[in-house]
C-alpha cells in the first residue's frame, strides 16, 4: 500500500477504477481510497492488524474530513455498501485488540450515519441477532451491546426500528441480564438507558415488564460503579413510566437469577409492603456517593409522585424517611436537599408517616437544613423546604406535639423569620404560610412562646414598606414588557398581603385561646415569677399586634383595596379588626373612636354593599358583619353609657340584620321610606332593619362620616317617624327615638324648617316616653333643635337643659377636658357652658329656665346652672346691660318667695334654718351686681335696688352665725350696695340697715367670735360692712337703734402680732374698719370701741394717750409700724389697704395730735421702707401703692421723700416707657403725685426744667377711673377702701 493512500498493491488490480478515487478536501489533495481493498483487508486474516488499524483510521479520517465523498463511491452498488458493514461487523467480532476494535466501532457509526439509509441500519442488526443466536463469549457480547447503545445514542431513530422489528434481539438482551458478568450487564443497561430514553412507550409492554424485574436484582448485587451508575440510570427512566413503576413496586423480593429465560418472563408478584425498591434504594442512600444518593432521592420522588398514597407506605415500612431526614442534617448539596425535601413532602401525604413520629424524628434536621437552605443562591430549595416545613406542620396530629419545649419552637421561629425577611417575595411568602400554621395550639410548647411569636409577627409586618399594593402601577403609554412586570409584583405583593392577614388571624386566634386557657401560659415546671411574665409576654403580644394593625395593616389593606378590594384580603382584614376586641379590651374605646373617626363604619358598609350583594362572598359577609357589630356595640356604650340596659337590645338588632344589609349606601334613603308590612317580631321584618340603618347613622355621624346628605337623612327620619304612627303604633324602641333626634337635629341646619304636622309628629314620638333622659343624648345640636321650635321648648326645653347640666360630654367635639389654663394662667370654661352661651346668645329666654333652676332645683344642678349664669354674667357680651335688666326682677321675684316662704322650713329664735337655694341666689345677686354697668342701677337706691337690698338684708338677720354659705353673699351684697351708691342717695339704704335690729346682732355675734381660718372670710365681710355703715352713719347722721361692740386691742393683736398667720383678705377688712375708725376720729355711734392698757397706758391716762384714746399712743406707733410691715410683704391687695389706712392714722394724728404725727413721718424707718419699695424693680416703683405712699409722705412734708434719686427715678422710668403702657390705677395714682410735687416744696429747689417736666406728664395723663370690684372666694367684693362715689 502506498504511503498515505489506503490502496493494497497486491489485490488492488484486480479491482475496477470505478471503486477508487481520490477522496478530500475541495480543495485538492486527499487520500486514494479503493473501497474494495479496504473491504477484503478487513475480511483477510493475513493482513495484520496494524494495517487494518491503519486503514481504518484512513478511512475514518476520509469521512470526517470530506461527508458525502464515501457516500458517493458506495452508492454505485448496494451490494459492495452491506460487503463493507459486514467486513466491519466482522472484525467487529474477531479482533480482539481494543484500541483497534475502538475504531472499527467508529468507522461503522460514521459509516451508517454517511449511508444515512434504512437497510444498512436494519443490515447491522439482522447480523447482531444473527450474531447473538449462535455461541458468544462475553467479550465479544459486551463490545455488541456497547455498539448498539452507542447507535442508539447516534441515531435516536433506531429505537423505534429496534423495538418494532427486532423484538427477539431485546428478548436476548433481557436473558443476558441474568448473567453474572457485571461489565456485560452495564453494557446491557447501557443499551436500554438509551432504548427507553429514546422512546419508553415504545417499548412492548412485556419487554418493559421484564426488564423492571430483572434490573431490581441486577441493582440490588451491584458492586461496580458502572452497573450501578446503569441501573440507576435506567431507574430513573423507568419510574417516569405509571406502569413500570407498579411492576416495580410489586416485584419479588428475592434476586431473580434463574437461568430459565421462559419463566423469567413472568416476574413473580408481591405486595407492595414486602417490595425490595424502598430498601435497595434506602441502601443507596446510605452510600458515601453523593450522586447516588440524587439519583436515589430522585428515584424515590419519581415513585411516589405517581401515587403517593398507594407507594409512601414501603418507602415509610422501610424507614425510608428517616433515612432522607438523615441526609438533610449531612448535606448541602442543593440538588440532594431539593430532591430529599421532594421526597418527604410526598411521603407526609401518608398518615402513617406520623404514625409512625417521622415527623418527631426528622423536624429538627429539617429545620436544621433550612436555615442553611435559606442561605443558597438557589431559591427553589429552601422554597422546597418550606412547603415541606408547611406540609408537616399542616398534617401533624395535635396529639403528637412537635415542639414540646422552648429550644424546639425557638430554632423553627428563627427559620422561618429567615424565610419571611428572604429577599424573594415569593420565598417570604411562603414562609408566612408555614408560619400562620405554626401558630395554631397544636404546635405550642408549654408555656407558649410569646416572645418568638411577637418577634415573627414583627418580621412579616416589616416586609410590608416593600410591598407594591397599588392597582394603578403603570402608565398607558408605558411598554407592555414594563406593563407585566408591574402587574406580576402586584399580583406578589398582594398574595404576600393575604397571606401575611391569614398569619395574622392565626396569631389573634391563638392568643385568645391562650387568653381563655391558662393552662397554655404554665406548664407543671413553670415557676410563679416565670407565669407573670408569660402573662406580660401575651399582653405585650397583644399590644404588638394592635400596634402593627393600627401602624402598618391598615393602611396597607386601605391601600391595596383603594381601586380593587379583594373579597379574601377583606375577610381577613375585618375578622383580626373584630378579633382586637377581646384581646385588648381596655385599649378599645380609644382604637374605636380612632377607626371610627378615619371612616371605618363608611368602608365596612360600602366594603359589603360592592362585593356581598346578592349573596356574594358569605364569608366576608359574615367578618364584614362581625366587625360592624362590635365597633357599633361599643360605639355605642361610649355615646350612651348611661343607657347599657339597652344594649342588648341594640345589639339584638344588628346581629339579625347586618348580615343582610349588603345593599349600598345610596340606597339606604329608599329602604328607610319603605312602608313595611305586619311585624310578627321585634327583631325581624323591614322596620327592624330601618332601626338598624338608624342606629348605623347615628354612630356615624357622632364620628362626623355623613353617610347620606343631611337634607336626605332629615327627610327620611321625619318619614320613618310618621309611618310608624301612621301604622298605629306610636311607641318606638327608646333606643330607636334616641337616633332619631339625634339625626334630627344634627341635619337641621342644612334641612327645611319643620311644618305643623311634622312637629306635632316629633312631639308626639317624645312625649310617647316616660322620662326625656331615656332618649335624650349629650350633644349641642339637640339642645339647639329643641329650644329652636317652641312647641318642642315648651315641654322639653327644662328637661334637656337640666340634662345638658347632669352629664358629661359624648360629642367627640366637647369631649375634652372641663378646664385647662390660658396663657394667662387663668380657666376656661367648660365646654358645656361654652356651648349653653352660644345657646342663649341665639334663644335668650333659656336665662329664665335657667334661674329656675337655681331657685328650684336640688343642690348640685342649682350650682351649674348658676355657674352658666355667672360665666355668661362674666363675659363681654353686646346684651349683657340687658341680661342684667331682665335678671333684676327676677331675683327680687325669688327673694320675695323665699322670704314669705314657711313652707317646709322650721322657725328659732328669729332665725330659719337654711334655704338651699338661697346661697345661689345671693351670689347671682352678686355677680349681677358687679357685672352690670354702674350707671344703670346703682347710681340711685331706690326702686328695684332698694327693694332687692330690703329682702336681702330681712333675710340675712334671719339666718344663724354658722350659716357661712348664705351670710357670705349676703353681706358682700349689702356692702358693695353702700359702696357702689352714689353717696347721696344710701340715706334711705343706711337707715334701713341699721334698723335692722337683728342683722346688727347678727353681725354682733360674727365681729366678737375668734379669727380662725374657716370663719376669716365672713368675719372680713362683716368689718366691711361695718367700715361702710360707720362712714355713711356719719354722712348721714342716720339713727342708731343698736350699737356694735368691738375690741380695738384684739384687732391690733392680728395686726402686729398674728399678721403672718392671717387671710389677706381678713387683714384688708380689718385696715378698712381702722380706716373708717380713724376717719370719724372713733367717734361713731355704730361700733363701740374698746382699748386696753397695751394701747393707751394705766390709768389715769397720761395727756398724749387721752388726746389719741382710745387709740393711745402706743396704739398710734404700733399701728404704723404694722402697716409699714405689711408695705414690706408686697401683697397687691395689702399694698393699696395699708397705704389708705397709713393716711388716716396720719390724718388722725393731724387733727388730735401733730407733734406726733411730724414725730412718727420724720422716723428713719419711713425711708428705710420707701427704700426697700423703690429698689425692688420697675414693677415695684410704679405701682399704685408705692406711688400713693410718696404723694402722702410728701402731703405730711416728710423728708424721706427725695427729688433725686426717689421722684426723679420714677420720672425717668414713666418718660421711658410712657403713660400709655401705665394700668388705671397707676396713672391716676402718679396724677396725684405730680400735682403733690407741684404743691410741696423740696429741698433743694425744683429748676424749671424740672418743673417743665413734671408738668409734661401730668398733661399726657388723661381722666381715670378705678376699678374697684374684685372677686374673692367666687363672690364680688369691693374693697376699694375709702373711694367712695360722688356727684
Amino acid at each position: 500500500m502506498s504511503p498515505g493512500d489506503i490502496i493494497c498493491e497486491k489485490i488492488h488490480f484486480r479491482h475496477e477504477a470505478q471503486w477508487c478515487g481520490r477522496l478530500g478536501p475541495a480543495g485538492g489533495g486527499g487520500l486514494m481510497l479503493c473501497v474494495l481493498c479496504v473491504v477484503e483487508m478487513m475480511e483477510r486474516q493475513d493482513v495484520a492488524s496494524v494495517r487494518k488499524s491503519y486503514a481504518l483510521s484512513g478511512v475514518s479520517g476520509v469521512l470526517k474530513c470530506s461527508p458525502g465523498a464515501l457516500k458517493e463511491l458506495l452508492r454505485q452498488d448496494q451490494r459492495v455498501s452491506l460487503r463493507f458493514i459486514a467486513s466491519l461487523l466482522g472484525m467487529h467480532q474477531t479482533t480482539e485488540d481494543n484500541s483497534t476494535l475502538e475504531k472499527v466501532d467508529q468507522v461503522l457509526l460514521q459509516l451508517l450515519l454517511e449511508l444515512q439509509s434504512e437497510p444498512p441500519f436494519r443490515f447491522v442488526l439482522d447480523q447482531i441477532l444473527k450474531q447473538l443466536s449462535g455461541p458468544f463469549n462475553a467479550k465479544c457480547l459486551i463490545s455488541t451491546f456497547n455498539f448498539i447503545g452507542r447507535l442508539l445514542e447516534a441515531v435516536p431513530n433506531i429505537a423505534n426500528v429496534l423495538v418494532t422489528h427486532y423484538v427477539p434481539l431485546l428478548e436476548v438482551m433481557c436473558s443476558t441480564l441474568l448473567s453474572p458478568n457485571e461489565e456485560l450487564k452495564a453494557s446491557i443497561l447501557f443499551v436500554w438507558l438509551k432504548l427507553f430514553g429514546t422512546d419508553a412507550a415504545a417499548v412492548p409492554a412485556h419487554i418493559r415488564d421484564r426488564v423492571c424485574s430483572l434490573l431490581l436484582p441486577t441493582l440490588a448485587n451491584a458492586s461496580s460503579t458502572i452497573l450501578i451508575t446503569n441501573c440507576m440510570g435506567l431507574l430513573w427512566l423507568l419510574v417516569q413510566v405509571a406502569a413500570a413503576v407498579s411492576v416495580l413496586m410489586s416485584s419479588a423480593a428475592a434476586p431473580l437469577m434463574c437461568e430459565d429465560s421462559q419463566n423469567s418472563q413472568t416476574p413473580e408478584q408481591q405486595p407492595l409492603e414486602h417490595s425490595p425498591l424502598p430498601l435497595i434504594l434506602k441502601k443507596l442512600l446510605l452510600s458515601g456517593d453523593e450522586m447516588l444518593q440524587v439519583s436515589s432521592a430522585k428515584c424515590i420522588a419519581s415513585v411516589l409522585v405517581h401515587s403517593p398514597r398507594q407507594y409512601s407506605t414501603p418507602f415509610i415500612t422501610a424507614d425510608v424517611p428517616e433515612f432522607l431526614f438523615d441526609r438533610l442534617a449531612s448535606t448541602k448539596s442543593e440538588a440532594l436537599l431539593w430532591f430529599v425535601y421532594t421526597c418527604l413532602r410526598l411521603l407526609t401525604e401518608d398518615s402513617l408517616f406520623f404514625s409512625q413520629c417521622h415527623s418527631v424524628y426528622g423536624i429538627e434536621s429539617l429545620v436544621r437544613s433550612l436555615k442553611e437552605a435559606l442561605r443558597l443562591t438557589n431559591l427553589e430549595v429552601p422554597k422546597q423546604g418550606l412547603l415541606l416545613l408547611t406540609d408537616i406542620l399542616e398534617r401533624q396530629p395535635p396529639e403528637v406535639r412537635l415542639f414540646p419545649s422552648r429550644p424546639g419552637f425557638v430554632a423553627v421561629s428563627e427559620a422561618l423569620a429567615a424565610g419571611v425577611s428572604s429577599p424573594c417575595l415569593l420565598l417570604a411568602t411562603q414562609a408566612v404560610k408555614a408560619t400562620c400554621i405554626l401558630f395554631r395550639k397544636k404546635h405550642q410548647s408549654r408555656p407558649v412562646q410569646f416572645m418568638e411569636i411577637t418577634a415573627l409577627i414583627e418580621s412579616i409586618t416589616k416586609r410590608f414598606s416593600e410591598l407594591s399594593l397599588s392597582s394603578h402601577v403603570y402608565h398607558q403609554n408605558s411598554a407592555s414588557l414594563k406593563k407585566s412586570n408591574a402587574r406580576s409584583q402586584a399580583s406578589v405583593s398582594h398574595g404576600f398581603l393575604l397571606q401575611a392577614l391569614v398569619c395574622f388571624q392565626s396569631a389573634s386566634r391563638l392568643a385568645e385561646e391562650c387568653a381563655s386557657e391558662p393552662g397554655l401560659k404554665q406548664n407543671a415546671f413553670t415557676a410563679p415569677s416565670k407565669t407573670e411574665q408569660n402573662e406580660d409576654a401575651l399582653e405585650s403580644l397583644c399590644r404588638c399586634m394592635l400596634r402593627c394593625c393600627d401602624s402598618v395593616w391598615i393602611p396597607a389593606v386601605i391601600k391595596a383595596s383603594l381601586h380593587a378590594p379583594n373579597a379574601q384580603i377583606l375577610q381577613y382584614f375585618y375578622s383580626i379588626l373584630s378579633s382586637q376586641f377581646f384581646l385588648l379590651p381596655s385599649l378599645m374605646p380609644v382604637f374605636v373612636m380612632k377607626l371610627a373617626s378615619s371612616g371605618f363604619l363608611r368602608l365596612a358598609l360600602e366594603h359589603k354593599g360592592l362585593l356581598c350583594t346578592g349573596n356574594r362572598n358569605p364569608n366576608l359577609n359574615v367578618s364584614c358583619s362581625e366587625f360592624l357589630l362590635k365597633l357599633s356595640m361599643c360605639l355605642y356604650k361610649q355615646s350612651n353609657w348611661n343607657q347599657l340596659a339597652e344594649a342588648k337590645e341594640v345589639k339584638n338588632i344588628l346581629r339579625y340584620h347586618l348580615p343582610a344589609l349588603s345593599c349600598p349606601l345610596s340606597d339606604w334613603a329608599s329602604v328607610l321610606r319603605e312602608a313595611p308590612g305586619l311585624q310578627l317580631c321585634d327583631y325581624k321584618g323591614q322596620r327592624a332593619t330601618q332601626y338598624c340603618m338608624l342606629v348605623l347613622l347615628h354612630l356615624a355621624f357622632q364620628q362626623g362620616d355623613r353617610l347620606l346628605p343631611d337634607q336626605t337623612v332629615f327627610t327620611s327620619v321625619v318619614w320613618l317617624l310618621r309611618s310608624v304612627q301612621e301604622q298605629g303604633s306610636c311607641v318606638l324602641p327608646h333606643f330607636v327615638l334616641r337616633s332619631a333626634l339625634y339625626l334630627l337635629s344634627v341635619t337641621q341646619d342644612k334641612s327645611p324648617s319643620l311644618d305643623k304636622a311634622q312637629l306635632n309628629c316629633i312631639n308626639m314620638a317624645l312625649s310617647s316616653c316616660h322620662t326625656f333622659s331615656s332618649v335624650y343624648i349629650h350633644h349641642s345640636s339637640v339642645l339647639h333643635f329643641i329650644c329652636r321650635y317652641a312647641e318642642f321648648a315648651e315641654r322639653f326645653r327644662a328637661q334637656v337643659l337640666e340634662l345638658w347640666l347632669t352629664r358629661k360630654a359624648s360629642d367627640p367635639g366637647l369631649n375634652m377636658e372641663d378646664s385647662r389654663e390660658n396663657q394667662h394662667g387663668e380657666k376656661d370654661n367648660e365646654p358645656e357652658i361654652t356651648e349653653l352661651l352660644t345657646l342663649i346668645e341665639k334663644y335668650p329666654t333659656v336665662t329664665t329656665t335657667l334661674l329656675e333652676m337655681v331657685c328650684t332645683r336640688e343642690s348640685g344642678l342649682a350650682e351649674r346652672a348658676l355657674n352658666v349664669l355667672e360665666v355668661l354674667l362674666s363675659s363681654q357680651t353686646h346684651y349683657k346691660a340687658e341680661l342684667c335688666s331682665n335678671l333684676g326682677p327676677a331675683l327680687l321675684q325669688s327673694l320675695q318667695k323665699l322670704s314669705f316662704e314657711e313652707v317646709g322650713y322650721e322657725l328659732g329664735q328669729g332665725n330659719i334654718t337654711q334655704v338651699k337655694s338661697l346661697p345661689l341666689v345671693l351670689r347671682l345677686l352678686c355677680t349681677t351686681q358687679a357685672s352690670e354697668p354702674l350707671s344703670v342701677s346703682y347710681s340711685k337706691m331706690d326702686g328695684e335696688s332698694f327693694k332687692l337690698l330690703y329682702h336681702v338684708s330681712n333675710l340675712t338677720g334671719k339666718l344663724k352665725p354658722n350659716n357661712t354659705e348664705s351670710l357670705l353673699p349676703a353681706l358682700r351684697y349689702m356692702h358693695n350696695c353702700l359702696r357702689l351708691t352714689v353717696v347721696s342717695n344710701t340715706d334711705r339704704a343706711v337707715s334701713m340697715l341699721l334698723s335692722n335690729t337683728a342683722l346688727m346682732e347678727l353681725l354682733q355675734t360674727i365681729v366678737s367670735s375668734s379669727p380662725s381660718p374657716a370663719s376669716a372670710a365672713l368675719l372680713g365681710s362683716s368689718h366691711l360692712l361695718l367700715s361702710s355703715l360707720i362712714t355713711l352713719q356719719t354722712v348721714h347722721s342716720a339713727k342708731i337703734h343698736k350699737s356694735i361692740s368691738w375690741s380695738l386691742d384684739k384687732a391690733m393683736q392680728q395686726l402686729v402680732f398674728n399678721k403672718r398667720n392671717t387671710d389677706s383678705v381678713l387683714l384688708v377688712s380689718y385696715l378698712s374698719l381702722l380706716q373708717a375708725l380713724l376717719d370719724v376720729d372713733f367717734a361713731s355711734p355704730v361700733l363701740c370701741v374698746a382699748t386696753a392698757p397695751c394701747l393707751v397706758g394705766p390709768r389715769p391716762l397720761g395727756v398724749e394717750d387721752g388726746i389719741l384714746y382710745p387709740l393711745g399712743s402706743k396704739g398710734a406707733q404700733f399701728l404704723f409700724m404694722a402697716l409699714n410691715e405689711l408695705l414690706l410683704q408686697k401683697h397687691d391687695l395689702l399694698l393699696g389697704a395699708s397705704v389708705k389706712c397709713l393716711s388716716s392714722l396720719l390724718g388722725f394724728l393731724r387733727r388730735k395730735s401733730p407733734t406726733t404725727a411730724d414725730y412718727i413721718v420724720c422716723q428713719p424707718w419711713c425711708r428705710f421702707l420707701l427704700f426697700c419699695l423703690l429698689g425692688s424693680g420697675q414693677s415695684s416703683l410704679l405701682h399704685p401703692a408705692t406711688l400713693q405712699l410718696m404723694t402722702l409722705l410728701l402731703k405730711h412734708s416728710c423728708t424721706a421723700v427725695l427729688w433725686d434719686p426717689d421722684l426723679l427715678r420714677v420720672m425717668q422710668v414713666v418718660e421711658k416707657i410712657g403713660v400709655k403702657e401705665l394700668g388705671q390705677k397707676a396713672a391716676e395714682a402718679l396724677r396725684q403725685l405730680l400735682t403733690q410735687i407741684q404743691c410741696s416744696t423740696l429741698h433743694p429747689s425744683l429748676t424749671n426744667q424740672d418743673k417743665q417736666r413734671v408738668g409734661s406728664i401730668l398733661e399726657s395723663l388723661g381722666p381715670q377711673t378705678t376699678e374697684n370690684i374684685q372677686h374673692v372666694e367666687n363672690v364680688p367684693i369691693c374693697l376699694s377702701g375709702v373711694t367712695w362715689k360722688t356727684n
